[in-house]
């Protein structure tokens, strides 16, 4: 067990290792000024901000300093946000990704269990058709698709009621957070429903199934104990990642819905080529999704 443990380790580090440095390098190779801004600067001044950012040094120093504030948890100054840390910016938004991510993966477990169900149970009638096909549109069209959608029909209800009905934007309360977590969760929904399917219907031709039937029990208590508590553990497995890909991937909603999470200051960042904060960014969030990703694995690999 320690060995596994070892290893895991081992290998997120090998991991962001490659990604911190593919990232370093390709900020640097990116044509563009980031001391710029659309604004001229003085050579004096220039010649202060590249000290301050440490630009003036060669770019394998540049490379070894970052490697080790990396190892010391610094990500450095941000170019674009006066006298604000990376730390500071993940520090701040980070909890708001985390919430919008976790509220979003409970909602596609919810609804991909349940709607994987209903379709395994109706096998080839209409609602298993209709389910289907809901699943094959929402893995097919895009996030932004669904999030304007969504926000366009909260806005008819709230004009139609004279209520607020949903926040369209904005982050503060459970109101705000409703909307873009379903948004965010639906291609996992979608996923996660049709794997709940294949694996309902792989259970129901199982001896055991056959045998509690012959056993006389109800219909309800064989679907509970014996088909779903079986049915969903390829589920379980698949929601290790999906944390972790929801958590720290959910950048269109957050720009879509004008929350203040980690996504919306990524982006901005790559539009005002920030190389501290991408850099960081990226770093940050790999971690995150190596640490979500193998500590998921060991328990399933121990359960």
């Amino acid at each position: 067990m320690i060995k596994y443990i070892l290893q895991r380790l081992f290998s997120g580090l090998v991991t962001v290792f490659f990604v911190a440095t593919f990232t370093f390098f390709a900020m640097h190779a990116v044509p563009g000024d980031p001391l710029m801004r659309g604004k001229a600067v003085s050579p004096e001044v220039r010649a202060n901000l590249e000290a301050l950012y440490g630009l003036d040094k060669p770019i394998a120093v540049q490379y070894g300093k970052f490697l080790l504030n990396m190892v010391k948890g610094d990500f450095g100054i941000s170019f674009t946000q006066q006298n604000r840390s990376v730390n500071d910016i993940i520090r701040d938004s980070f909890p708001i990704s985390a919430t919008l991510g976790l509220l979003a993966i409970i909602f596609a477990a919810v609804g991909g269990v349940t709607w994987g169900a209903i379709a395994a149970i109706n096998r080839n009638r209409l609602s298993d058709r209709v389910i289907m096909f809901a699943v094959i549109l929402l893995v097919s069209v895009p996030t932004f698709v669904f999030g304007a959608m969504g926000q366009l029909a909260v806005s008819e209800l709230n004009q139609k009621f004279g209520i607020d009905f949903l926040p369209i934007a904005g982050w503060g309360t459970l109101s705000h957070m409703l909307l873009p977590a379903l948004v965010l969760g639906l291609g996992t929904m979608a996923f996660l429903a049709r794997l709940m399917r294949s694996s309902m219907l792989e259970v129901v031709t199982q001896d055991y199934i056959r045998t509690a039937k012959a056993k006389g029990l109800p219909t309800l208590r064989i679907f509970v104990r014996h088909q779903l508590r079986n049915a969903i553990l390829p589920v379980i497995t698949f929601l290790g990642p999906s944390i972790a890909a929801i958590t720290t991937g959910g950048f269109v909603a957050e720009v879509i819905f004008a929350i203040p999470g980690l996504g919306r200051y990524f982006v901005q960042a790559v539009q005002q080529l920030d190389y501290t904060v991408i850099m960081g960014l990226t770093v940050f969030l790999r971690s995150v999704s190596c640490f979500y990703g193998y500590s998921c694995r060991y328990s399933l690999r121990f359960y």
